[in-house]
């Protein structure tokens, strides 16, 4: 007797802020990837489907889209945390904000 089956499995990439399709709202979408994988003897082999979504944590709408417009947003959503979105000058101003980190944080011992 051989089992063999399917398995979904979920990943969250990255949290976005975008202005959602469903409620019309500027607000957090989570971008997911589903990935369902062939299995045997409860074994995961390959995968033979991958999927990309957005979910708005607003209305709970979920859209797909293509993986090349995943890629993308997942790409901007990098570069944005790799440099400062907010410039220098408004994150200077934000109290308990160090430019080399050395000890101006109360809360840290």
């Amino acid at each position: 007797m051989i089992i063999f089956g399917t398995r979904g499995y979920l990943y969250q990439l990255a949290v976005l802020t975008l202005v959602c399709g469903w409620c019309g709202n500027p607000a957090a979408h989570t971008l997911r990837k589903r990935v369902t994988k062939f299995t045997l003897f409860f074994v995961p082999l390959f995968p033979f489907s991958t999927k990309f979504a957005t979910q708005c944590t607003f209305c709970g709408g979920e859209q797909q889209i293509p993986k090349e417009q995943a890629e993308q947003l997942l790409a901007q959503h990098a570069a944005s945390q790799n440099g400062n979105p907010f410039g220098q000058a408004q994150a200077q101003a934000q109290p308990g904000y160090a430019p080399g980190g050395q000890g101006q944080n109360p809360y840290q011992r």
